[in-house]
């Protein structure tokens, strides 16, 4: 690889980059995700390669399913990755957008695999159990929306971008924000989100406190790359209580990516990766496109940064992307 080996950062995304059928390619071509999946499917106690392949009974999206869908995905997409490059890659800093931190965590080796699962069941089932409420994101600056959601009774649920936020609250209250938005703003348009509940609010307090004896729980070990935090918009910190502490105040708190982003240019990262999930219609996997890489390239448009990109969320673009780091030159 060239010189910028150590100046690597691995992505992972978070709810919204679900998807029928998602892993079903990898699961078909290579033995190391049919590994992952049946190691995911003993711990989370039922089969999540036909959860996520087929979704027989519409649970995909029920965030008790979404999570752990997700995470196994990505670690999946990951491990091939690393298998078909013979794990010689080592990233520098890991980060995921909301559940998307959680694999970072795995991809650093703070977190095991089963352990993630085992949060990520408990966090999923907290907030849609506890939950309350929707989302709708608006292409506005945080310091022109929130005035506009805190008087009716909404909260800023996520920081994407300088012109994209995340709002979340009541549905009647949320209309009502969105409304005058459009008033105010007959361009801005928000977009609402397929999400069970006020993500990354004070509507996620009680779920907060019933998670936080299961984070204190969890094993945490050393990290082989610095991961970063959501809540905090820079890096985690060593210590497993600190960790633990930013992942229980991320559930009600707003996701803090765009300062995420920011802080890994600061750092110097020239190479960045992203791993699992996709949006789009196609409704083949090798369809799909990646879900962090629009705000990653415009963050880094906006801020004048260099960084070169490459996505790894099917069978396609993992051998694609294998391939750019097997053989660098002839790319």
């Amino acid at each position: 690889m060239p010189d910028y080996e150590q100046h690597i950062l691995y992505v992972f995304p978070g709810q919204g980059s679900q998807y029928a059928g998602m892993g079903s390619d990898l699961h078909e071509e290579f033995a190391v995700a049919r590994k992952v999946y049946a190691e995911a499917s003993e711990v989370l106690g039922y089969d999540i390669a036909e959860l996520s392949f087929e979704d027989p009974e519409d649970k995909l999206n029920l965030t008790r399913y979404t999570q752990p869908a997700l995470l196994t995905h990505s670690v999946a997409c990951l491990e091939i990755f690393r298998e078909l490059t013979d794990d010689r890659l080592k990233p520098a800093i890991a980060a995921g957008h909301s559940l998307g931190e959680y694999t970072a965590l795995v991809a650093a080796r703070v977190l095991s695999f089963e352990s993630a699962l085992k949060l990520v069941q408990k966090r999923g089932e907290l907030m849609g159990t506890h939950g309350e409420g929707e989302m709708s994101a608006f292409p506005l600056a945080l310091d022109v929306i929130r005035p506009i959601a805190e008087k009716h009774r909404c909260a800023v649920a996520g920081c994407n971008l300088p012109e994209q936020t995340v709002v979340g609250g009541r549905a009647e209250d949320l209309e009502m924000v969105e409304q005058e938005v459009q008033e105010q703003f007959a361009r801005k348009r928000p977009v609402r989100l397929k999400t069970e509940g006020a993500f990354h609010t004070y509507y996620m307090d009680k779920a907060a406190e019933l998670f936080r004896p299961v984070l204190e729980e969890a094993s945490f070990g050393s990290a082989e790359a610095r991961v970063l935090s959501n809540y905090t918009g820079g890096f985690h910190e060593d210590d497993p209580a600190t960790i633990r502490e930013g992942l229980y105040y991320q559930l009600f708190n707003p996701v803090m990516w765009h300062a995420n982003l920011l802080t890994a240019f600061g750092a110097g990262v020239k190479m960045i990766f992203e791993f699992g999930g996709g949006i789009g219609s196609a409704e083949t996997p090798d369809g799909k496109r990646p879900n962090l890489e629009g705000m990653i390239k415009r963050a880094s448009k906006a801020a004048e940064y260099e960084a070169q990109y490459r996505s790894a969320i099917n069978a396609p673009t993992i051998r694609e992307t294998a391939d750019f780091v097997n053989n660098p030159e002839a790319s």
